[in-house]
């Protein structure tokens, strides 16, 4: 890794007036809140003006009233990383930061993502969507497998149903789990091994890796509580791996990114049983809307690169420009990267 990869720093013909879309109503409100301000602060480091929207229902308005050059969308979940926020900027006529409308439609639903990405060669556990009903009836799989919300970011609402869990078999009803909040849940196999995480980043030449990162935990697993509570989990970059599977992480993840569509920045997660070699490397998600916060794994990579975390907002709005101007069939304007 290191500075053979950095990147140079954009710069634009006039200082741009950005919109921070951050908090809304999500499970990670907070998270937002956190990457939305760090983002505010870096832009204004920079010279931008700012306004910060703690989304609402008047956030149509609020933008209408700000006339941005760019949204940069720090929301995490539903509705900000769903594609709703996303077609609403799209019928504004508004440039944002991240993935666009499909691409976050699909990438959000975990079982539409693996219908995306498997047909393409890239390596996902296998699974089903099961209702709580059938969960409270019986297994859905051979213990120990996974179960996770369908459409829910960072980790929210997983649980790993093992022999030893103490929820029952089948599931007690009365059990504490993701089956008392989700109709619905994605099982899958437990995928044994090490936690793994690449980012990619969109550029002037294209999407590129900015490394792996390898996630060991205190204690259970890398959920929600682990990712963003500090010293909860040790951050390893660049993973120590061999060359083959670092190389492969890469490679899925760019993979991975083109063929979701995404734009700007993407995450994406892997699990890693190092006993089995390459064919042990399983995809779990692609994140389209990475937090930004100072636990956050995407600014964390980018610095590991030689991109300070001012640079690298700057790098995504200026991508949003460039998308936003090939959507429109022409240039933004003096607000483009000069």
């Amino acid at each position: 890794m290191g500075n053979s990869k950095s990147g140079t720093p954009v710069t634009f013909a006039k200082p741009l007036h950005v919109a921070v879309l951050m908090g809304g109503w999500a499970n990670e409100r907070q998270v937002s809140l956190t990457s939305g301000a760090g983002v505010a602060d870096a832009l204004e480091s920079k010279g931008h003006r700012v306004t910060r929207i703690d989304m609402g229902r008047d956030v149509a308005l609020r933008l209408h009233e700000a006339k941005p050059d760019v949204v940069f969308n720090a929301l995490h979940g539903v509705p900000g990383e769903d594609g709703t926020v996303q077609g609403m900027l799209d019928l504004m006529g508004l440039a944002y930061t991240h993935s666009g409308l499909a691409t976050s439609v699909i990438a959000i639903d975990k079982q539409l993502t693996k219908q995306a990405l498997v047909p393409h060669g890239i390596p996902m556990p296998g699974g089903r969507i099961v209702t709580r009903e059938e969960l409270h009836a019986r297994d859905p799989l051979p213990r120990p497998y996974v179960l996770k919300p369908v459409n829910e970011g960072s980790s929210v609402g997983v649980a790993i149903v093992t022999d030893n869990s103490n929820v029952g078999n089948p599931i007690s009803p009365d059990a504490k789990g993701p089956w008392q909040e989700f109709a619905e849940l994605l099982a899958e196999p437990f995928i044994k091994g090490r936690e793994l995480t690449a980012a990619v980043l969109d550029g002037p030449d294209g999407p590129r890796p900015l490394g792996v990162t390898e996630l060991i935990v205190a204690s259970g697993f890398y959920d929600y509580e682990n990712k963003y509570t500090a010293g909860r989990t040790e951050h390893i970059f660049p993973a120590k791996l061999p060359p083959e599977i670092t190389a492969l992480c890469e490679a899925y993840a760019v993979k991975a990114h083109q063929v979701l569509g995404c734009h700007g920045t993407s995450r994406t997660d892997f699990r890693w049983d190092e006993e089995a070699g390459e064919d042990g490397l399983f995809v779990l998600e692609t994140n389209t809307q990475p937090g930004m916060t100072p636990l956050s794994l995407v600014p964390e990579q980018a610095a590991g690169c030689g991109i300070p975390y001012a640079d690298l907002v700057e790098m995504l709005c200026a991508e949003a420009l460039r998308v936003h101007a090939l959507k429109q069939g022409g240039r933004h304007g003096a607000a483009d990267p000069a």
